[in-house]
C-alpha cells in the first residue's frame, strides 16, 4: 500500500472510530448540553469520515474500515467504562483520552507520510485540528 493509500485510511478509521463511538455514547448521555455537544463532534467526524471515502474512491483506493473485534472491542469497552459512571464527567474524560490519541497518530502520520498529495494531508491536518478543538472543547465539561 501507498503512503497516500495508508494516510488517507489512517483517517478512514480514524473518523469512523469517532462517528460509531459516539453514536454509542449518545444515546448514554443525560446531560442535553453535554448531548448537543456530542452531536456536533459526531456530525464533524461523519463529515470528515464521508471525505475520506471520497478521497479513497477517487483515487480507486481500498477502504480499510475497523475490523470487527475492534468494533466489538471497543463497544464493550465503552459499556463497560460507564457500567459504574454515567457522569459527563466521565465520559469527557474518556473522551479526552482517545482525542489524545488521535492527535499522537495524526501527528506521527503526517510526519511519516510527508509526501502525502495536498487533499490527502489537508484532510488529516483537518483531523488533527478538530482532535485537538474537542480536547480543548471536552475540559469544559470535566
Amino acid at each position: 500500500m501507498n503512503g497516500n493509500a495508508e494516510l488517507l485510511n489512517f483517517v478512514y478509521q480514524n473518523s469512523q472510530m469517532g462517528v460509531e463511538t459516539l453514536n454509542q455514547l449518545i444515546g448514554i448521555v443525560k446531560d442535553d448540553s453535554f448531548r448537543k455537544h456530542l452531536e456536533s463532534q459526531y456530525d464533524e467526524y461523519k463529515s470528515i469520515h464521508d471525505a475520506s471515502r471520497s478521497l479513497l474512491n477517487e483515487n480507486e483506493l481500498d477502504e480499510k474500515g475497523l475490523g470487527a473485534l475492534e468494533k466489538i472491542r471497543t463497544y464493550l469497552m465503552i459499556n463497560m467504562q460507564t457500567l459504574t459512571d454515567k457522569t459527563s464527567s466521565h465520559i469527557a474524560e474518556m473522551l479526552i483520552i482517545g482525542s489524545n490519541m488521535g492527535v499522537i497518530n495524526a501527528v506521527k502520520n503526517l510526519k511519516k507520510y510527508s509526501n502525502a498529495e495536498s487533499d490527502i494531508a489537508n484532510l488529516m491536518e483537518r483531523l488533527l485540528r478538530f482532535e485537538e478543538n474537542n480536547i480543548q472543547q471536552l475540559k469544559e465539561f470535566l
